[in-house]
């Protein structure tokens, strides 16, 4: 074979079939977003909640303090409950927004007394509005010492709502200790101020580890995302519908809060004022004749 007539033959390598990223990445995608919808629709009330609580937050400072949520329809007497974390409280205008009551926080736990009680105490009082107080139950915490701390910390007095014990930390050992603890607190209060203490807590806790053990106690039941609570209006005095409403006199958001009956209703919840003592009956005289009798 001559050279002008020879073939030159090259090694090849076949093309090998590229893996397919995009067809796994569009899969996993779609799977991702079908998932998701799925959580939100099962969840989405919350879901909506968290995000409108975190934009708040983001948007407090742009807050003024003025801004306003209206009053639920369908209630005549509406409160609010606070603590520290609502700063500092401009009472008389938050008392001219139909304001009734407010139940303030005083305590937590065995030892932590809330910063702002004092203050929000005498002027939430100052400003007409009916008070209460509030100690946030710690459950893995000794009944005795928490109540103790809260009753050395609140001067309730004639006029001020029931105490109140907030219970819905949900982080505990067992059932039965925490509702013993739970039993042994509202004893000692009970005993200490002359009148039945308010149980606060949400539908679920309650409904969960509560129920049929407390209710012979007035209830203020947390549900929200609702038309109205799900649990029969016998069960239940005071319904925090909202935790991110906006009241006059406080910068950010604050708990809202409906009584169930009317304004006088709410009065003769107050505690009431120490009857005063029945004078002692006079001993009768002995007359004339049985005094003589007496000196025979």
């Amino acid at each position: 074979m001559s050279p002008r007539t020879r073939t030159v033959k090259t090694s090849r390598t076949a093309p090998r079939p590229g893996l397919p990223w995009g067809r796994w990445a569009l899969a996993v995608l779609v799977v991702s977003l079908l998932a998701a919808g799925f959580v939100y629709l099962r969840h989405q009330r919350q879901l909506n909640r968290y995000v409108r609580r975190a934009w708040a937050t983001f948007t407090s400072n742009g807050l003024t303090g003025r801004e306003r949520t209206p009053l639920l329809a369908g209630y005549s007497v509406h409160g609010i409950d606070v603590s520290a974390y609502q700063g500092r409280i401009d009472w008389p205008e938050v008392a001219k927004n139909k304001v009734h009551f407010a139940f303030i926080k005083a305590s937590e736990g065995e030892t932590m007394r809330d910063a702002r009680f004092q203050r929000n105490w005498a002027e939430a009082r100052k400003a007409g509005i009916m008070r209460g107080a509030y100690h946030y139950f710690q459950p893995n915490r000794d009944g005795k010492t928490q109540a103790e701390l809260f009753t050395s910390h609140v001067p309730i007095e004639p006029g001020d709502l029931p105490p109140v014990l907030d219970i819905e930390a949900p982080h505990f050992h067992d059932v039965a200790v925490m509702r013993r603890e739970i039993t042994r607190w509202l004893r000692l209060v009970e005993a200490h101020y002359g009148v039945r203490p308010i149980i606060y807590s949400n539908h679920s806790f309650y409904r969960r580890h509560l129920a049929g053990h407390f209710d012979d106690y007035p209830l203020w039941l947390a549900h929200y995302e609702v038309e109205k609570p799900a649990m029969h209006r016998s069960k239940w005095i005071i319904w925090q519908h909202s935790d991110e409403a906006y009241v006059p006199g406080i910068r950010g958001v604050v708990d809202f809060n409906v009584f169930q009956g009317s304004y006088d209703d709410l009065l003769a919840l107050r505690v009431p004022a120490p009857k005063a003592a029945s004078p002692a009956p006079k001993p009768k005289q002995a007359s004339s004749r049985q005094g003589r009798r007496g000196t025979l």
